[in-house]
């Protein structure tokens, strides 16, 4: 798309979540597969009254009032429409293969001191502006020079980042931490990809790095996969 609309999508065949950062710390909408589908279409070309004859035929089809359908279907369609939520970002597809698990890994004191600052910055735009300007913070760090990171690398960014986040005070929450880690990467010369995506079941969204194919430093006891990517970040080349 030639100008961004600061709506991201994570699909899945259990359903759409839709990340609004248009305004204040963001916002999540999940729609179920039937709203989905709706969705799907509009987003995809239809017209709305033409999506809705579609969807309702083919639930008519499945047994269901078509009646009631075309109702509840009209009104998500009006409520998508007024809150902006029938365009979005164009979502990048990569394979995603392994998962790493934080482990301790060595943390030089050059990286350390990229943590600390790294989590500063991180802190300060999440907590006092909207995330939108996170966002493209975490853009424009993307030119700094640098080469994509190894997994290893990006694990020591990440582990510098949870060392200094454990001297502050209040959590850094995964938001926190993967846009610290994200930028003490590049103050190291190196890129990750800044990721913030969605599960379905249950519900929930989740923020981290990933370096390759790699999802780094994640909480084995702690996260629920797979989550479906809705807004990437990293360098373009």
């Amino acid at each position: 798309m030639s100008a961004r609309t600061g709506v991201y999508a994570a699909a899945s065949p259990d359903g759409v979540a839709l990340m609004d950062i248009r305004a204040g710390r963001g916002q999540w909408r999940f729609l179920d597969p039937v709203g989905a589908r709706l969705w799907q279409k509009v987003t995809g070309g239809a017209d709305p009254a033409t999506a809705i004859d579609d969807l309702t035929a083919y639930w008519h089809g499945k047994g269901a009032d078509p009646a009631q359908v075309r109702t509840d279907l009209t009104a998500l369609a009006d409520d998508l429409e007024r809150v902006g939520l029938l365009h979005h970002e164009a979502p990048a597809q990569r394979d995603r293969s392994e998962i790493r698990f934080a482990v301790p890994v060595p943390v030089s004191a050059v990286q350390q001191l990229a943590g600390h600052a790294a989590l500063l910055v991180a802190l300060l735009l999440l907590r006092l502006m909207p995330i939108r300007i996170a966002v493209a913070v975490a853009r424009v760090a993307t030119v700094l020079p640098g080469r994509p990171a190894l997994p290893h690398e990006a694990e020591s960014a990440f582990a510098a980042v949870r060392r200094a986040a454990r001297l502050w005070p209040g959590r850094a929450a995964c938001l926190e931490e993967s846009l610290a880690a994200h930028f003490a990467a590049a103050l190291t010369g190196h890129r990750v990809r800044w990721v913030v995506g969605a599960r379905f079941i249950p519900q929930g969204a989740h923020a981290w790095i990933e370096a390759g194919a790699a999802i780094i430093g994640q909480d084995e006891t702690d996260r629920v996969w797979p989550y479906v990517p809705a807004l990437q970040v990293e360098r373009s080349n």
